[in-house]
C-alpha cells in the first residue's frame, strides 16, 4: 500500500505490538495526522503518490546528508551512506580544512566532502563516535536524591545548589560515595502555581534559578546597607518557609521560595560586577549565543503575556519575527536579567560538580535529562522548527495501562533534526554535560522510537515514530566521551527487542530495579527473582526510583494502603495486599538463602540486605535512594495522581514522617550504617573478583 510505504520512508509505524506475537493496526487517521506533522500530505491517494515521488526524487539527487555518524572502527563510510551514487569520491577533512588520507578513527567532528560522477559536489558534518564508552572507573555506589527535597538549615525552604555541593562533599569524603544522581534541574514554566514536576520543564537547555544559593552569589557580600537590610528581611521570611516545611508539615512551595529569591536577586543586580566578573559574564553570553538570547527573551515576554506562548499576540509567537526583535530591544533590561540569572546558576552548578570531584568522587554529579519539554514553554517556542506541533509523546496501551499514556510533551521531528545535522540535540546534550560526571537519560528508548499521540486523540490512537538511533546514540556517545562522563539510560517498562543490547554494546548503562528483576525470558520463565549473578553488569542497580515506593514502604506494604486510600487500586485491597506480601516474601526468602540477613528480618535489616544484594550483582553502579537511608515511607511521586497527592513537594523524612535537614541526614547513624554496608559489600565483591578472575 502506497501510504504504508510513505509512512515507512518517514519512520512512521502502521502497526504496534502491545505483547509478543500481537500486532495492532494504527488508525489511518493517525498515520495521516503524524505525516502531516512531518510536513507530508497523505490525505488522499493522489497526495500520497505525489509525496512518494517527491521523496524519491530528493533521495536520488542528494549526494550527502547534512550529518553522517559513524562508530570508530565499526562502519565504513559506504556502509553509512548506502544511497551514495556509484563513482562518488569522498574526502574527509579536519574542521580546520586539513585533508585526511583515510576516514578518521579518532572520535571527533570532521567535514565530509563528496564529488558525484556528474561533477556535483556536496559537504556535510562527519561525526566519529567512540566505539564504546568506558563507563565508570571500577564499581561504585552513590546516592539518588531529589534536590528540592534535600534542604539544609541554610536553604530557603527547598534544597538548592549549595545543598548539592554539601551533599556531594559530605557523601564523597565521609562515606566514600562515587556519585550523586539528582532530578532534572531544568528551567520551570513560570506562573502560580508552577507545575512542580521536574519532568515537564520550560527548557531543558538552561537550569532553573530557583536552585540558586543567594548567599553564594559573590555580589551578596557587597550589597549596600539599605539593600542588605532588605535582603536580611527576605532571609527571615525564607526561614519561616523552611521552618514550616521542617517543623509544621507544610509542603515545599516552589513559587513562594522563588518569590523571595527573585526579590533578592533584583537587589543583588544593583551591585556592579567587578571587572573580572563582567568579563566572565561577557564570555558566557558570547559562548551561549542565540540559544540563551531566545530563552531569556521568552522569559521576559512570559512576564508580560503569560507562560504559554500560544496565547501571546500573534507577532510574538515565533522567535525570529520582527515583533520579537522589537520586543527584545524594548525589554532589553529584562532579557539581560534572565541571562544573568542563568549565568549565576551555571556558576553554582560548576561549583557543585567541583565539590564532588574534590571529595574524590570518580563520577561526581549525575544530571537527569527529561524526555521532553512543556508545549507552552521556552524550548517549544524557540525550537518550533524541530518539534512536531500538534503532537504529544506518551506510551501505548500495555498490560499495566490499557488506556496508554499521554505525557503532554511535543516530540523531536526526526526529519528536521536530520536536516539540521542534529544540531539542537547535540547542543542539548553538550549543555547537560557541561558540569556533570554523568547523565541519566529519561526514557532512553526515545532515542530509537517515540509514541506520538495526535492532539485531541486518546493515547490508544497514537503510533510509534522512529529516529535514526545510530545518529542519536553516536552523538550522545561523542559528547559523553569528550566530557569524560558516564551515560545511564532509564530503560524501564516496554523496551523493544535489541535496545538494551545496543545500549550495552555502546557502553551506555541501563537501569535495573530490584523488584522488576525477575526471570521473564524464554521457555523456562518462572517469574522468580533473579539471583545476583544473573543481573547485567552494564547497569545502575537500585532498589527503587522517584516513581516507586521507598524500600521501607514496599517492605511494610504501606504503599498498597496509600494507593487504596487514593482510589488507585484496580483490584480489591485484600488481593493487592496478598500479592504484595507474597512478592516481598519471595525476595526476603532469597536474601535469607544468600546469607544476606544475619540481623534477622526486621525492616532496617532487610533494607541493608537489599543493598548488600545489589552490591553482590555485577552492576557497575549501585544507587542508594537517599530516603531509603533514613527509612522514609513516602514516595516523591505517585504516578496516576495530581492534586490527590503532593508529588514533588515532600522533604526527606524519617519513618514517622518527620522532615530531616541535610545536617540531620549527615548525622544519621542509620544512613551511615547503610552506606558502610554497601561500601563493604562492594569491596568484598572486588576482592572475590581479584581472587577468581
Amino acid at each position: 500500500m502506497d501510504r504504508d510505504r510513505l509512512a515507512a520512508m518517514y519512520g512512521v509505524d502502521v502497526t504496534y505490538s502491545p505483547a509478543p506475537d500481537t500486532h495492532v493496526p494504527v488508525p489511518d487517521d493517525t498515520v495521516v495526522a503524524v505525516l502531516a506533522a512531518l510536513g507530508i500530505d497523505a490525505s488522499t491517494g493522489r497526495a500520497v503518490k505525489d509525496a512518494l515521488a517527491a521523496a524519491e526524487q530528493r533521495r536520488a539527487h542528494r549526494l550527502l546528508p547534512p550529518c553522517t555518524v559513524l562508530r570508530s572502527g565499526r562502519r565504513s563510510l559506504k556502509q553509512a551512506l548506502p544511497d551514495l551514487p556509484a563513482g562518488t569520491r569522498l574526502q574527509t577533512e579536519t574542521l580546520s580544512g586539513e585533508a585526511l588520507a583515510d576516514p578518521p578513527r579518532t572520535p571527533g567532528r570532521y567535514v565530509l566532502r563528496a564529488t558525484g560522477p556528474d561533477g556535483r559536489t556536496a559537504h556535510g558534518d562527519l561525526i566519529v563516535a567512540p566505539a564504546r564508552l568506558p563507563g565508570p572507573p571500577g564499581r561504585t555506589f552513590g546516592f539518588m536524591a531529589q534536590l528540592y527535597s534535600t534542604l539544609s538549615s541554610r536553604s530557603w525552604g527547598r534544597g538548592d545548589l549549595g545543598d548539592l555541593a554539601d551533599l556531594a562533599a559530605w557523601s564523597g569524603r565521609a562515606l566514600g560515595a562515587g556519585f550523586v544522581q539528582i532530578n532534572p534541574l531544568h528551567a520551570s514554566v513560570p506562573g502560580r502555581p508552577t507545575d512542580p514536576s521536574p519532568y515537564r520543564p520550560s527548557s531543558r537547555r538552561f537550569p532553573d534559578p530557583v536552585y540558586l544559593r543567594i548567599e553564594d552569589v559573590p555580589e551578596f557580600a557587597y550589597l549596600p546597607r539599605e539593600a542588605r537590610a532588605q535582603v536580611d528581611g527576605l532571609l527571615r521570611k525564607a526561614a519561616v518557609l523552611r521552618r514550616d516545611v521542617l517543623l509544621k508539615g507544610a509542603l515545599i512551595d516552589r513559587d513562594a521560595v522563588w518569590e523571595l529569591k527573585a526579590e533578592a536577586l533584583e537587589l543583588l543586580r544593583s551591585v556592579p560586577l567587578s571587572p573580572g566578573r563582567r568579563a566572565a559574564y561577557a564570555d558566557y553570553l558570547a559562548e551561549q549565543g542565540q540559544a540563551l538570547d531566545d530563552h531569556a527573551t521568552w522569559s521576559a515576554l512570559a512576564e508580560l503575556h503569560g507562560p504559554d506562548w500560544h496565547s501571546w499576540p500573534a507577532g510574538l509567537r515565533g522567535p525570529r519575527s520582527p515583533h520579537v526583535a522589537r520586543a527584545r530591544s524594548t525589554h532589553m533590561d529584562r532579557v539581560d536579567f534572565h541571562c544573568w540569572l542563568t549565568w549565576l546558576t551555571d556558576a553554582q552548578l560548576a561549583a557543585a560538580h567541583r565539590a564532588a570531584r574534590d571529595a574524590g568522587m570518580p563520577v561526581g554529579i549525575v544530571h537527569d535529562l527529561a524526555v521532553g519539554v512543556h508545549p507552552g514553554g521556552s524550548d517549544a517556542w524557540a525550537m518550533q522548527d524541530v518539534l512536531a506541533g500538534g503532537m504529544s509523546i506518551g506510551a501505548p496501551p500495555d498490560a499495566f495501562n490499557s488506556r496508554g499514556q499521554d505525557w503532554g510533551l511535543p516530540p523531536w521531528r526526526p526529519d528536521a533534526l536530520a536536516a539540521t545535522g542534529y544540531a539542537p540535540y547535540r547542543d542539548l546534550v553538550a549543555r547537560m554535560l557541561r558540569h556533570a560526571g554523568g547523565l541519566r537519560m529519561d526514557h532512553v528508548m526515545g532515542l530509537f522510537r517515540l509514541w506520538w499521540v495526535p492532539e485531541g486523540r486518546p493515547p490508544t490512537e497514537g503510533t510509534y515514530v522512529r529516529y535514526d538511533a545510530e545518529a542519536m546514540l553516536g552523538l550522545l556517545a561523542l559528547e559523553a566521551y569528550e566530557a569524560g562522563a558516564v551515560v545511564i539510560g532509564e530503560d524501564l517498562g516496554t523496551v523493544e527487542p535489541g535496545v538494551r543490547e545496543e545500549l550495552a554494546d555502546r557502553g551506555i548503562l541501563g537501569t535495573s530495579v530490584l523488584w522488576f528483576e525477575r526471570n521473564y525470558a524464554g521457555e523456562d520463565a518462572d517469574r522468580r527473582p533473579l539471583p545476583p549473578s544473573a543481573w547485567r553488569e552494564w547497569c545502575l542497580a537500585t532498589a527503587t526510583t522517584h516513581d516507586l515506593p521507598s524500600t521501607a514502604a514496599r517492605l511494610t506494604g504501606e504503599h498498597v494502603e496509600l494507593r487504596h486510600r487514593l482510589g488507585l487500586l484496580t483490584r480489591p485491597l485484600a488481593e493487592e495486599e496478598a500479592d504484595d506480601a507474597a512478592e516481598v516474601a519471595e525476595w526476603i526468602g532469597l536474601l535469607g538463602r544468600l546469607g544476606l540477613l544475619p540481623e534477622g528480618a526486621a525492616e532496617e535489616a532487610v533494607v541493608k540486605a537489599v543493598h548488600r544484594f545489589l552490591a553482590r550483582t555485577p552492576a557497575r553502579m549501585v544507587g542508594v535512594w537517599l530516603p531509603d537511608g533514613v527509612g522514609d515511607r513516602r514516595p516523591q511521586n505517585l504516578p496516576g495522581t495530581s492534586d490527590e497527592y503532593p508529588n514533588w513537594r515532600l522533604p526527606i523524612a524519617d519513618p514517622g514522617g518527620n522532615p530531616l535537614t541535610l545536617e540531620q541526614l549527615a548525622a544519621s547513624s542509620r544512613l551511615h550504617g547503610l552506606a558502610e554496608e554497601v561500601r563493604r559489600a562492594l569491596a568484598g565483591s572486588a576482592a572475590d573478583a581479584a581472587r577468581h578472575p
